[in-house]
């Protein structure tokens, strides 16, 4: 026979050896619902037109630091507007005085290199020194062909992937 006899013994109760795993399901329901419902909510909402970038993209911390420097000139860390007076009070509040914590610099394509890099030493004279670019992902452009090659004319301009990278640190 394949099976055994049971011998009860009495009133007792045969011990039961199989895990109920309705609660762990349900509760991972739960949590599944919770995330889904949080992850929009702690993303970034400025609007910022990102010149793109062929560099790899360099992992991305638990919590960025993302200071956005608009074409109106005007500085968001994070979702909030800072003036460049309480750039380094904002930021030393924020990271509780961790002055190598990682900057993510990301700028509006129509803003200026002089009023760019006047936001990176602002950032170095309040002691964050690492400061990383982002940039949109795109494709290498094609190399242009060579006049009198006869190899035709050049292709346009590649698109461009929606997900930001940051494109390398910079240490004034």
């Amino acid at each position: 026979m394949a099976g055994g006899i049971r011998e009860h013994h009495g009133e007792e109760m045969a011990e039961n050896h199989e895990i109920n795993v309705t609660p762990f399901i349900d509760v991972m329901l739960v949590l599944l619902i919770i995330f889904m419902v949080a992850a929009p909510l702690a993303t970034v909402d400025v609007n910022v037109d990102l010149p793109a970038s062929t560099a790899k993209p360099a992992e991305r911390p638990d919590e960025p630091m993302y200071l956005t420097v608009k074409e109106d000139l005007s500085l968001n860390l994070g979702n909030d507007v800072v003036s460049r007076e309480e750039l380094a009070n904002t930021l030393d509040r924020l990271t509780g005085n961790k002055r190598d914590t990682r900057v993510f610099l990301r700028a509006d394509k129509m803003v200026d290199y002089g009023h760019f890099m006047e936001v990176m030493n602002l950032l170095r004279d309040g002691g964050y020194l690492k400061i990383a670019l982002v940039g949109l992902e795109s494709l290498p452009a094609p190399m242009p062909a060579q006049e009198g090659t006869g190899a035709g004319t050049a292709s346009p301009a590649p698109a461009t992937s929606p997900a930001p990278a940051a494109a390398g640190g910079a240490n004034p």
